[in-house]
């Protein structure tokens, strides 16, 4: 299928450069936005399958695209979110993904010169996954840790397969990363799933549970 895309970002050089990209790779943008108002309006009246939102717009530039990107969730949960950034802001970020993960990425504006990467993150959101900017896993990576999470159980290694998974990445390209055969990704990770305490449930969920545990332990959220 074709999917639906809207824009909202206040440079109009961005927004216009990104919607000929993307009309070129095959996808059908059904609106561009300069602001918040603007994209719920678009998201109302075309139900995209994904908006691409930037954090700061008009009028104040600090998180009209964070609240945006909540009332699409709330009201409109057949759209995905892609929220882009300038800076890495974990905290503007996890007003997100503290509550759910799904259907929602976070990427620094200078991931969109890898068209490939680019798109196949715009796909795995659209289609109910999950993708994090490798710059901001890696600052909470970088962080101490916070209470008695169970993250302090996890080895070296799964931790490494943990802040992977937080980009959305499937075992075979964590495998490929990590050098390492995608059984030895798959042991790690059903050893994750049980230091989590996570139950048997369809795979993709409790991916996303696992990542969602991992941030709030970088960032000290609770539940």
């Amino acid at each position: 299928m074709t999917l639906r895309v809207a824009i909202a970002d206040d440079s109009a050089l961005l927004r216009r450069g990104l919607s000929a990209l993307l009309t070129a790779e095959g996808l059908d943008v059904v609106g561009e936005a300069a602001n918040a108002v603007e994209l719920l309006s678009v998201v109302a009246s075309h139900r995209p399958d994904i908006a691409i939102v930037d954090i700061r717009m008009p009028p104040t530039y600090t998180v009209e695209g964070i609240r945006a990107a909540e009332t699409i969730r709330a009201h409109y949960p057949g759209t995905g979110v892609l929220l882009l950034s300038q800076y890495v802001e974990t905290e503007n970020a996890m007003a997100l993904l503290g509550s759910s993960a799904k259907s929602l990425g976070y990427l620094l504006k200078e991931r969109v010169s890898d068209i490939e990467d680019f798109l196949d993150v715009l796909r795995r959101v659209a289609f109910g996954g999950t993708a994090v900017d490798p710059d901001m896993v890696s600052r909470m990576v970088s962080r101490p840790g916070v209470g008695d999470h169970p993250i302090h159980a996890l080895s070296e290694r799964e931790k490494d397969v943990l802040a992977l998974m937080a980009e959305g990445r499937t075992n075979s390209a964590i495998a490929a990363v990590l050098f390492m055969g995608e059984r030895t990704v798959e042991a790690h990770v059903r050893s994750i799933f049980g230091k989590f305490g996570l139950r048997p449930e369809p795979e993709d969920h409790r991916r996303v549970l696992a990542v969602l545990s991992y941030l709030r332990s970088t960032t000290g959220t609770r539940s």
